[in-house]
């Protein structure tokens, strides 16, 4: 299922066709693609090239280390993201390597490597959901994630499937189109809340 999004401005196609899908299917990802995506994530820009992002990554062949991931979720993610024959947790290092003082942007470079990681699973054909909902103590625990360290995102990845495989408003909300705020809410010049120039449409 595409779902493009309606942009005012020409986007690449791998922006423009990235989604969030709940439904997967259960072919396997081809391990020459899930080292595309991690290498896609290392290559990432960070503060000071800190490099501060970790990921857990869990596939349904190894079912232990799988459910062991799939029981982080909240139970409403579980029931979707457990059909995805991959799970992923993104987690960031609190502290710079180079002198042990907070890093302050160690959530947004994860996030960046997140992004890398999704572009390059679109340009594969896959697809990735990222999710909050999930249990960080519990993976905290289940993973010894060391202290200085701080567990970001959850996500599922594998081939989308199609609403039909999902139940209800599942469904619907699979089927609903992609909407986001106008750019004359988010892009500011000259004072907060004044649009930037090309904002206006």
């Amino acid at each position: 299922m595409e779902k493009p999004a309606q942009s005012n401005y020409p986007l690449h196609e791998l922006i423009a066709r990235r989604w969030s899908p709940h439904a997967f299917t259960d072919q396997p990802v081809e391990p020459q693609k899930l080292g595309s995506l991690m290498e896609a994530a290392r290559w990432a820009p960070s503060c000071f090239n800190e490099q501060p992002w970790r990921f857990i990554v869990e596939t349904i062949e190894k079912k232990e280390g799988y459910e062991r991931l799939l029981n982080c979720l909240v139970p409403f993610n579980q029931s979707w993201a457990g059909k995805a024959p991959v799970l992923m947790l993104s987690v960031a290092s609190t502290r710079f390597k180079r002198n042990g003082k907070d890093n302050r942007h160690a959530g947004y470079d994860t996030g960046m490597a997140a992004e890398n990681l999704t572009l390059q699973a679109q340009a594969l054909g896959l697809a990735v959901h990222q999710m909050a909902g999930f249990d960080a103590d519990a993976a905290r625990e289940a993973y010894g994630i060391p202290e200085d360290y701080e567990p970001m995102a959850a996500f599922a990845v594998g081939y989308a499937g199609e609403p039909e495989d999902l139940e209800g408003k599942m469904a619907e909300r699979e089927r609903a189109p992609r909407v986001r705020n106008p750019l004359s809410e988010t892009f500011f010049s000259g004072k907060w809340g004044q649009s930037a120039p090309g904002a206006e449409a």
